[in-house]
């Protein structure tokens, strides 16, 4: 009895093996900063501060055509990241990412130049692709910026 319920493991552990080398996974991650500008000079310096709860939308294609979208929102450093594991043959080819919305109640503009940023997705797996950071403008500019 004991060697028919070794046969039969050993026989699922073989299977499994085989299954598992068949499906190469991929892993990828996009990540950036989402800040308000608060002098409004289209750079991040010292007197701007990240906002926390943006909203942006990453778009991607994937190798084989299909449209994948995720939403992601900025944690307390400004940062989102959006990660997705998948077949390798499967992966993203080319993403868009662009900024949603900002609930931060003085920064709500969103700087002309920072529209959306579109890119090829080429990163073997376990690798991230860094994008520019997403800039809003207060809608008054503080006194000591000018």
């Amino acid at each position: 009895m004991e060697s028919s319920w070794g046969k039969v493991l050993l026989y699922l552990t073989l299977i499994t093996n085989l299954t598992l080398q068949g499906v190469r996974g991929w892993t990828g991650e996009i990540h950036g900063r989402v800040v308000c500008d608060v002098c409004a000079d289209s750079s991040v310096g010292p007197e701007d501060h990240i906002l926390e709860g943006a909203e942006v939308a990453v778009l991607c294609i994937t190798k084989t055509g299909e449209v994948l979208n995720y939403q992601a929102f900025t944690d307390s450093k400004g940062i989102y990241r959006v990660a997705e594991t998948m077949p390798a043959s499967d992966r993203w080819d080319a993403c868009l990412a662009r900024p949603i919305s900002s609930f931060h109640e003085h920064c709500t503009r969103l700087g002309d130049s920072n529209s959306g940023v579109k890119f090829s997705y080429n990163h073997p797996s376990g690798y991230s692709h860094t994008v520019r950071p997403f800039v809003y403008r207060p809608t008054n500019v503080p006194t000591y910026c000018i």
